[in-house]
């Protein structure tokens, strides 16, 4: 079959970009490059202990450029005259301050070592007290509750919380800023050669969930609350301008420079931005009435429900809800889990320590030799901690774990909470424990389906998308038993970039709108999870003691002024 035309589906995640080259007509990936970031491969202008993340503009450049022409190259000849369109997600909230072209300002004199002057991870926590102060200003001024479509808490993983941390800790920075810029929406601006930020065409997707963006309030928040906050956010707010587009809306063309770069015809064709776990809803086949999952290192949580003339159904302590955020002409819900994977991941470098530390100093074997023992050791710590655990029952066990090693995301976003893990005793093994941390994301999996059909959001089954999905029959059949719920997984391993390139197509013209595009596009279901019914009644009481454990945990944790207004 003729291939006719083709489009480029980017994702920038965490750790590095990737791209997607795929068949605009049936969505098969015919190739695919992974760049990583080479100073945020170095630890560079971060401070975990801090909490402090922070990624260079130049990583975003440099990977953007490599990753396009090395899977152009990849899909072989005459596939980059034919390319339509590009769409690009990303990580979010994670934005930058710019000067008055949409320049991040690391990208000019005098702050190129700044860390405030850099895109400002979604995963970065500085600016918790910031967070603080918003909701309790949006509470107390006297106006509306502008916090009241994004769950009614306002997060420090957030556009404005951390826009006004670094006006408040960084003067130079501050002052020297002309606007802010989600990652989303600077991405399409670069490729499009957009120099001014008033042209600049914002996300809805970006500043209805993380900036409180709403026609209700005929866009951003009041200057008179942002004032209450600090002066300089009423003059960045001017920057923004009042209009946000859906992702199935072209942002322009290719700009010369970009389309000489990347080999591409100069009349491709570049859709607005989204966030990742967007897109990827889309690349997921999202219907009504099913809660996405992407499971990966953290875990992100989508829903859509048709708009309809009644009110939207407004869901308390989600991550926000905005009227074509996923696909245009619905309401699009985000929700999710602040570690996930992170989860396991820790676990597993907690029992490799001993390993890491004395492999490397035993005698005999060359260090190369040693090398290799040491990362096929590491290899199998998760695999045979599955084996094992996989056949114990839920109440072989007291162990019960809170699932809060990164604060709380949703339901009821708290980055201050810890995880907990009680009932360990002397029988308590290595594979007990896995099982334990298992099902505390599996049970706090399922308080976000709580949380949303306590709101009126009717969900009946799930899909997820992501790295642990495809790689862990374990995890997901406990969390299919947890929710009592099937849960199928998507065929296709690049879901977050088809998405991408689903979006790509329809702003190219290719398919009529977003759902034409999923019909064609979609590479179906590889496998169903569906829950057995005795676990499932065994969870539904440890699930109940799991609600008692993270209430009292909370009340430890929270300060006592919190807690008495």
């Amino acid at each position: 079959m003729k291939r006719e035309a083709f489009v480029i589906g980017i994702d920038f995640g965490t750790d590095s970009v990737r791209a997607v080259v795929a068949d605009a007509s049936d969505g098969e990936v015919v190739s695919v490059s992974v760049q990583h970031y080479p100073r945020w491969a170095k630890g560079l202008y971060c401070e975990p202990s801090e909490n402090r993340f922070r990624h260079h503009p130049l990583d975003y450049l440099e990977t953007l450029q490599a990753s396009i022409t090395q899977a152009l190259a990849q899909a072989g000849k005459d596939v980059a005259s034919r390319v339509r369109g590009i769409a690009a997600d990303t990580t979010g909230s994670t934005p930058v301050l710019t000067d008055r072209r949409g320049v991040p300002l690391a990208l000019t004199s005098g702050f190129k070592e700044d860390p405030d002057a850099m895109f400002i991870l979604w995963k970065d926590h500085t600016s918790v007290a910031q967070a603080e102060r918003i909701n309790q200003t949006a509470r107390t001024w006297g106006g509306a509750d502008f916090t009241r479509y994004e769950g009614g808490i306002y997060s420090s993983e957030w556009f404005w919380a951390k826009a006004l941390r670094v006006v408040e800790t960084n003067p130079a920075v501050g002052q020297a800023a002309a606007s802010v810029l989600e990652l989303c929406d600077w991405i399409p601006a670069v490729l499009t050669g957009i120099d001014d930020v008033r042209r600049i065409k914002r996300s809805r997707c970006a500043a209805g969930h993380k900036a409180m963006w709403h026609a209700e309030f005929g866009g951003y928040p009041d200057d008179a609350f942002l004032a209450r906050l600090h002066p300089r956010l009423v003059e960045l707010k001017a920057s923004l301008g009042q209009e946000t587009f859906t992702s199935d809306i072209p942002f322009g063309t290719l700009s010369a420079e970009w389309a000489t770069k990347l080999g591409l015809p100069r009349d491709t064709v570049v859709a607005v931005g989204a966030f990742d776990a967007h897109m990827g809803a889309v690349g997921g086949n999202i219907k009504p009435h099913q809660l996405l999952k992407i499971m990966g290192t953290s875990c992100l949580d989508m829903v859509v429900e048709p708009r309809t003339q009644e009110p939207e159904k407004l869901v308390p302590g989600i991550c926000g809800q905005v009227d074509g955020s996923i696909i245009p002409g619905m309401v699009g819900y985000e929700a999710g889990q602040s570690a996930f994977g992170d989860v396991y991941a820790w676990f597993k470098k907690l029992l490799a320590w001993p390993l890491e530390a004395i492999l490397p100093a035993l005698p005999g074997a060359d260090t190369a030799t040693k090398q290799s023992l040491s990362d096929t050791l590491l290899e199998r710590i998760i695999p045979e901690l599955e084996r094992a655990a996989k056949d114990l029952p839920p109440d072989d066990s007291s162990l019960l774990t809170l699932d809060w090693m990164n604060g709380r995301r949703t339901p009821d976003a708290n980055q201050r909470l810890k995880g907990a893990i009680t009932g360990i005793n002397l029988g308590t093994d290595a594979p007990r424990l896995y099982r334990s941390l298992v099902e505390a994301t599996a049970f706090g999996s399922r308080a976000i389906a709580e949380r949303f059909r306590s709101a009126g959001i009717q969900i009946d089954s799930v899909i997820a998308i992501g790295g642990v999905a495809r790689k862990s029959p374990f995890i997901m059949q406990t969390v299919a038993d947890v929710m009592n719920m099937d849960i199928a997984v998507s065929a296709g391993d690049q879901a977050v970039a088809v998405g991408a390139a689903m979006f790509a197509a329809t702003a190219a013209g290719l398919h009529p709108n977003v759902e034409a595009a999923q019909e064609a596009m979609s590479p179906g279901t590889e496998r169903t999870y569906r829950p057995d019914p005795a676990r499932a009644r065994r969870y539904a009481s440890l699930y109940q003691k799991y609600l008692e454990l993270g209430g009292f945990v909370e009340r430890a944790l929270t300060p006592s002024d919190e807690a008495n207004r």
